[in-house]
């Protein structure tokens, strides 16, 4: 049989290949980013609460009530804006399905969607795979800047969407009030879609703020936002996520979610509705990773290695510029297997494979997981 393949040219995702690498080689893995540590034990109580009690059938295709209204109420909390419960916010498989869905709703052949590299890896192959281009406009290390005249030179006729993600993966790097009043000007009279990544929106660090697209009235209008439950509350294998966008828009994601997914995970809906009922569950989460980043670079100060700006995520780039000349794909691979440290290179994160010799550090681990992984680090 013969395969027409509608992506060619891509693989499996470094993520994976990075992960299994670390497995094969005993190394510590630094690269996935998802933490060795476990969620809440309160959290897990709530979980089996609703198993045994019954909620183990199909959930409403747009997510349980209880946790709509519970996105809408950390929505209004954090960003003085509404969204409604019944037609506003869905509940998806994780933030890649709502990435995908939404592609997969509003790009037709041909149409072209604006990608900022580096990009996670997810965004170009849910635009092609539905006929779509992408369109790069470049973050220039090392502070990963959005270039707004580059974007406006890049805007056609064909242009439906432009995907936006703050906090960034993987630069860390965070988008400002004046970045949104940018891109409101660019998209003002035009049927541009804003897809915004927003997963990491509660890991912004030193008393800075997340500028949710939903807090400019404009944008808002024109967007659909896209965040994780698994980020927010170390469950990153039960892959839930949300969308909140208006009416309309969120009329045609369902669309497509209801044959894609159907309906998310039962139980685990209503215990995150719980859980996330105390707000500091996810307000003081800023404050839990920042104290990560900061025990890192402590841990990692007397290396060779130098670290970039971390604004948000949990993500650490460094330069290796002082230790190799090597492509970044090829240290990361040797870093796995002779130092028994896996990173991702950043490299993998560019359409042209542009190689400004970083390396991507996940440091939502434990405190141990880092001083051993900071040892092997201090003494490249």
């Amino acid at each position: 049989m013969q395969i027409n393949s509608k992506l060619p040219h891509i693989g499996t995702t470094i993520f994976t290949v990075m992960s299994a690498l670390a497995r094969e080689h005993n190394a510590i893995n630094l690269s996935q980013g998802f933490p060795d540590f476990d969620c809440s034990l309160n959290l897990m109580e709530l979980a089996n609460k609703y198993i045994r009690a019954g909620f183990n059938q199909y959930a409403p295709m747009p997510g349980t009530i209880e946790l709509r209204e519970r996105v809408a109420e950390i929505i209004s909390h954090c960003y003085a804006t509404n969204y409604r419960p019944d037609s506003e916010i869905t509940i998806t498989a994780g933030a890649t399905q709502a990435i995908y869905t939404t592609l997969a709703a509003f790009v037709h052949p041909g149409d072209e969607v604006i990608v900022f590299e580096p990009a996670y890896d997810c965004y170009v192959p849910a635009i092609l795979v539905h006929g779509g281009i992408p369109v790069y406009s470049q973050l220039l290390a090392p502070h990963f800047a959005i270039n707004w005249a580059d974007v406006r030179s890049k805007i056609t006729p064909k242009t439906k969407a432009i995907l936006i993600n703050s906090p960034h993966n993987p630069s860390g790097t965070i988008i400002t009030k004046n970045d949104l009043e940018e891109l409101e000007k660019i998209i003002s009279g035009t049927n541009i879609l804003v897809i915004s990544d927003e997963v990491y929106e509660h890991m912004v660090f030193d008393g800075q703020t997340h500028q949710s697209v939903c807090t400019n009235t404009a944008l808002k209008a024109q967007s659909i936002i896209v965040s994780s439950f698994g980020k927010t509350v170390h469950t990153t294998g039960w892959k839930i996520g949300y969308v909140a966008a208006p009416a309309k828009i969120m009329l045609e994601f369902r669309k497509v979610h209801q044959f894609l997914v159907f309906v998310v995970n039962h139980p685990l809906q209503l215990a995150l509705a719980e859980f996330l009922a105390d707000k500091e569950n996810y307000l003081e989460l800023k404050n839990f990773y920042q104290k990560k980043r900061d025990l890192f670079l402590k841990l990692t100060s007397a290396s060779r290695l130098k670290p970039l700006k971390t604004s948000g995520t949990y993500f650490q780039l460094m330069s290796y510029s002082a230790v190799s000349d090597e492509p970044d794909t090829d240290l990361a691979v040797r870093l796995t297997k002779e130092k028994k440290l896996a990173t991702i290179p950043l490299s993998v994160f560019y359409s042209q494979k542009t190689d400004p010799h970083l390396l991507r550090f996940c440091f939502a681990k434990k405190d141990e997981t880092l001083e051993k992984a900071a040892e092997i680090i201090c003494k490249l």
